[in-house]
């Protein structure tokens, strides 16, 4: 079973249900499976880990509304669209939106399955980079206003000198400064500082 969480399948087709939960279970993926939205909303939480292989036309609740709830509701669960021919300005105007992949009727086994677990390592990719921003964004949030100064500075690869001229302040001062950044932030070297930067601006 994959770590990344389940597949949640949400298709009004029960032959189509039973036949994805069948290759599922051929590489022991776990899954949940749903014949409308309402039932697989009935039954989300924002903390379900996994991805979405979701039906775009469906009796009710499309699998298009279905994803702008789930958006709303601020699920992180990657979407895969089964569509039919037919349906392809509508899968990519998914993507647009946020799905991560379409795959056309019918499909072949192998096929589908590359893309679910493509789309399972991404959400577990995502999940720990979320997890590491908020690290960081709970670190940057014990530093002292002067320690933020510092931080910034350092973390730009700006010399303990001209920290201490911009700061007017002695170097001494920036060090301590600088000592008690690294150990608040958790960081053993520059470079990690550096990165912890990065992330915490990329979010």
């Amino acid at each position: 079973m994959s770590n990344a969480g389940k597949v949640f399948i949400v298709d009004d087709d029960e032959p189509v249900r039973d036949a994805v939960g069948m290759l599922l279970d051929t590489v022991d993926i776990e899954y949940q499976a749903f014949s409308d939205a309402q039932e697989f909303l009935d039954a989300f939480t924002p903390e379900l880990r996994g991805a979405l292989v979701l039906d775009i036309r469906m009796p009710g609740m499309s699998g298009l509304e279905l994803q702008q709830v789930l958006a709303e509701k601020g699920s992180t669960l990657p979407i895969i669209f089964i569509t039919g021919h037919g349906d392809i300005p509508m899968a990519v105007d998914a993507m647009r939106r946020g799905a991560v992949d379409f795959i056309r009727k019918p499909f072949r086994d192998q096929e589908l399955l590359d893309r679910i677990h493509e789309a399972l390592h991404r959400e577990e990719t995502d999940r720990d980079q979320q997890q590491a921003i908020a690290q960081v964004r709970a670190a940057i949030e014990t530093l002292t206003p002067r320690e933020s100064e510092v931080f910034e500075r350092v973390a730009s690869g700006q010399a303990n000198k001209v920290i201490a001229i911009e700061l007017e302040i002695s170097e001494r001062t920036v060090e301590i400064h600088r000592s008690q950044v690294m150990r608040k932030m958790h960081a053993r070297t520059l470079a990690e500082l550096v990165r912890m930067k990065i992330l915490y601006e990329s979010s």
